[in-house]
């Protein structure tokens, strides 16, 4: 259960931004959390509920997540494309030499400071 570390660094992040910002308190964080990150989002926003409830400023805070699909570049067609099932493959051209463009991370989109 990795989320746990990942939620924990999350709110150390946020709590510092406050911080530097002279922030009262934060209203909101919005993640993005790509389909291959390994990351649960249903089990990251438990965690995130749990933590916050012990730190300064997000105590009040609603986390927001965003899905973020899997998107790739074929390296054969050169063609960009979002795959929706786990199969790794250019759906134009069916080849298997491609880049992935975004879904494996997980990125702090958005954090909303009073």
């Amino acid at each position: 259960m990795h989320e746990l570390s990942i939620v924990q660094s999350l709110i150390e992040l946020c709590e510092q931004n406050a911080l530097n910002h002279n922030a009262k308190l934060i209203k909101e964080v919005q993640v993005k959390i790509g389909r291959l990150s390994g990351v649960e989002p249903e089990l990251f926003q438990r965690c995130f509920e749990t933590f916050k409830e012990s730190c300064v400023y997000c105590k009040e805070a609603k986390l927001t997540i965003q899905n973020a699909e899997l998107e790739i570049l074929c390296l054969s067609c050169h063609k960009e494309s979002i795959l929706k099932e786990n199969v790794f493959k250019c759906p134009h051209c069916q080849s298997i030499d491609f880049k992935i463009l975004s879904g494996e991370d997980l990125h702090l989109m958005r954090l909303v400071m009073e």
